[in-house]
């Protein structure tokens, strides 16, 4: 996976990284109203998802590794 290339050889996402990217450029920065009106659009979006819970599932799951794994404690 972390194969070295040889000198020059650029896979397609870096060499357009590298090519749209101009040597003076900041990072972008959303200002104080974009950040807050952001935070407030994520929490409305996963208040549901943290309100519903851990399905029965996955609960049950859980509790049989927490089991498993007191067996195994010395």
């Amino acid at each position: 996976m972390n194969e070295r290339k040889p000198v020059g050889q650029q896979n397609h996402m870096e060499a357009a990284a590298t090519r749209n990217k101009k040597p003076t450029s900041k990072p972008a920065k959303l200002g104080r109203d974009v950040q807050a009106r952001l935070g407030q659009q994520l929490r409305a979006m996963y208040d549901d998802v943290v309100n519903q819970g851990v399905p029965d599932r996955f609960a049950e799951l859980v509790n049989r590794l927490d089991g498993d794994r007191k067996k195994d404690a010395p």
